[in-house]
């Protein structure tokens, strides 16, 4: 058995790329199916890329359905998780773009965020904790994750 994907359902499939490429996230194909009146775009972390254009890596599939819908239930979904090389400047960097930073990573070690449509994603240090550091260390929750 092999782990595929995380598919997810999206509202504004711009936003949504846009808000994953401020990770560092890339496109590795999309198919769009007029009779299903669907469009599923696959995109790679940045450590995935590479294998994922040529064999099979871990990939988030980005489900925009033509006719809209409302969802519900983001919260239950759980969340996504991926390690970064400095929680920190992610941080800094998604917020400077306008991403809500719901749990702050004042302990230096883990941080939520969310996507457009309400998906929590789980931010983890790679390696150690780093130092608790301003303005994290502070910085109150906003919102649940």
């Amino acid at each position: 058995m092999e782990y595929l994907h995380t598919m997810i359902r999206v509202t504004d499939l711009k936003a949504t790329i846009a808000f994953f490429e401020l990770m560092g996230f890339v496109e590795t194909r999309r198919t769009e199916s007029e009779k299903g009146r669907f469009t599923l775009v696959f995109l790679a972390a940045p450590g995935d890329a590479e294998r994922a254009r040529k064999t099979q890596a871990p990939l988030i599939e980005l489900t925009y359905n033509w006719d809209p819908e409302v969802y519900t239930g983001g919260r239950n979904f759980g969340h996504l998780a991926y390690q970064v090389d400095d929680i920190y400047a992610t941080c800094k960097k998604l917020m400077d773009a306008g991403v809500t930073i719901n749990r702050p990573p004042r302990d230096g070690r883990m941080a939520f965020i969310r996507t457009p449509d309400a998906i929590s994603i789980e931010l983890l240090q790679k390696g150690e904790a780093l130092a608790s550091a301003e303005p994290w260390a502070s910085t109150p929750n906003s919102g649940v994750w």
